[in-house]
């Protein structure tokens, strides 16, 4: 199979053989514009042009004649408008882009007020698609409705907006579709056990979307079509069908191996999320957190989010410690755990779960003449450690129960230290899977042979995802972080009206 994940931080290419190995991959970055005023976009030219390069690098290496189909990953709550003829009009506005907040907020609230919604609307939302549009404009709700106030005359020429996903299928393609899964974000579905395909009216107009620029649907784990006759006479592949995309976090939950109920992993990726599947849809609105559609009917994954985890290991090392990661690893491990009691809130671009607040902003707290680069360092690797422990605590509170190990995916799980010290804060067993960094884009490729029937069912992934490494809790070091942990909960308290009044 032949897989594209489109993180954040740029695309990853690969091909995925039916036993789950990694034949080959490709990765490369892309620059994302942080504005001023809440802006986080990207360039969707500068995506396909890094994909083209990294297949044509993959089928380098492999025989691309064995390539028998596509699966696309990746980011998901971004919008990219495009015209009739499927090509950009303008930036990718990402997840993090919060410059609709205003208007986000006027649509889904009213005058009496119940975390930013309108008791009616936050009802029907709950009720229907088990979440609800941010009234901080940090989804696709919010774009649209900046691009319709702010930014008019490009709205105008926008035919569709699209998530990166669905823009991604609509290039190899040449069809513009969206399916459920790639929806979720919009909540404009009825996402209930057995809810009627296809938008729901009543949530368009409560959104105040325009349905016209809403890309036609598809089932989760359909065939967009075959890849463009012209696409695979570039790349040199063949015309293999193409899945519709799925957000990173079902093809984390499938590259991970658990997928049972209640089988829990943990993501340090440009973000971070623990998630299991569970037999049931739920909300907790409080900490934004829900149970969404999986990528097989029936079955729910809880979706969470941190808005920067390995995102702040870049920032320290682009802002405060040069460097490369492993120099950077290298300084941590030469700090004792605790890191001389420096500590760190990896906040930098606000929170969204356990608290949705896009105030909040990262800090080193208790530096000292004493304090050097490790200590820095450290104190951010632990930080991240300690909101997912943060996150940890409010999810097993969702599932009614404990979550006794994690597997851990992701760029940030290529560091034993990194998996070790989890373990550590989380006081969990941490099972880290072979290539954590490409986990998403091998649950692509797996995902897109089970659609198409290459593969059984879902009961045969953990046969093809293996575990190269466990890390068991350090009794010593877990003696320092408990009362670091303790710590890390009062800061929200303590420094949130702050936050809120310097970044109002």
């Amino acid at each position: 199979m032949l897989a594209v994940d489109l993180g954040t931080g740029g695309p990853k290419t690969g091909a995925v053989s039916l036993r789950g190995e990694l034949l080959a991959h490709a990765v490369s970055a892309v620059h994302t514009e942080y504005l001023p005023d809440g802006g986080a976009i990207q360039d969707p030219a500068e995506w396909w042009d890094q994909i083209r390069a990294g297949v044509r690098s993959v089928v380098s290496t492999v025989d691309a004649k064995g390539l028998v189909g596509l699966g696309i990953t990746g980011q998901w709550g971004s919008t990219v408008p495009v015209d009739e003829a499927g090509n950009p009009v303008g930036s990718c506005m990402l997840w993090a882009d919060t410059r609709g907040g205003r208007f986000s907020a006027k649509a889904v609230g009213g005058p009496v007020s119940l975390f930013g919604y309108s008791p009616g609307n936050i009802l029907r939302w709950v009720q229907l698609t088990g979440g609800a549009p941010s009234p901080h404009g940090a989804d696709p709700l919010g774009h649209e409705l900046y691009m319709r106030h702010r930014e008019p005359e490009l709205y105008a020429r926008t035919a569709l907006l699209l998530e990166p996903l669905d823009y991604i299928g609509l290039r190899f393609t040449g069809r513009a579709v969206a399916s459920t899964a790639s929806m979720i974000l919009s909540w404009l579905t009825d996402n209930r056990h057995g809810g009627r395909p296809g938008y729901v009216r009543e949530l368009i107009r409560r959104a105040g979307r325009d349905p016209s620029k809403l890309p036609p649907l598809i089932s989760t784990g359909n065939v967009i079509g075959e890849v463009r006759a012209d696409v695979a006479d570039e790349l040199g592949i063949p015309r293999v069908p193409v899945v519709g995309g799925v957000p990173d976090l079902h093809t984390a939950y499938l590259g991970s191996g658990t997928v049972g109920n209640f089988e829990a992993h943990l993501t340090i990726s440009t973000t971070a999320w623990i998630s299991c599947r569970v037999p049931f849809k739920r909300t907790d609105v409080l900490h934004q957190m829900a149970s969404v559609p999986g990528p097989n009917p029936g079955a729910y994954l809880v979706a969470n989010n941190h808005e920067t985890a390995g995102l702040c290991l870049q920032w320290l090392r682009d802002a405060v410690v040069p460097g490369t990661y492993e120099e950077l690893m290298a300084k941590a491990a030469s700090v004792p755990a605790g890191a001389g009691g420096v500590m760190f809130t990896p906040w930098l671009k606000g929170e969204r779960t356990p608290v949705d607040d896009r105030t909040l902003r990262g800090a080193f707290l208790n530096v000292s003449l004493d304090t050097g680069r490790g200590h820095l360092v450290r104190a951010v690797l632990e930080g991240v450690a300690f909101n997912a422990r943060w996150l940890l605590d409010a999810v097993q509170k969702f599932v009614g129960r404990p979550l006794p190990s994690l597997r851990i995916l992701g760029g940030g799980a290529q560091s034993d230290l990194w998996c070790q010290i989890h373990a550590d804060v989380l006081g969990r067993r941490i099972e880290k899977v072979a290539d954590p960094m490409y986990a998403s884009l091998r649950g692509a490729g797996l995902f897109a042979a089970f659609c198409l029937g290459k593969l059984g069912g879902l009961e045969d992934l953990p046969g093809l995802v293996s575990v190269t490494r466990t890390f068991e809790p350090d009794p010593s070091a877990r003696a320092v972080y408990e009362p670091m942990y303790a710590e890390f909960k009062r800061f929200y308290g303590a420094l949130h009206g702050s936050y809120a009044r310097l970044n109002r």
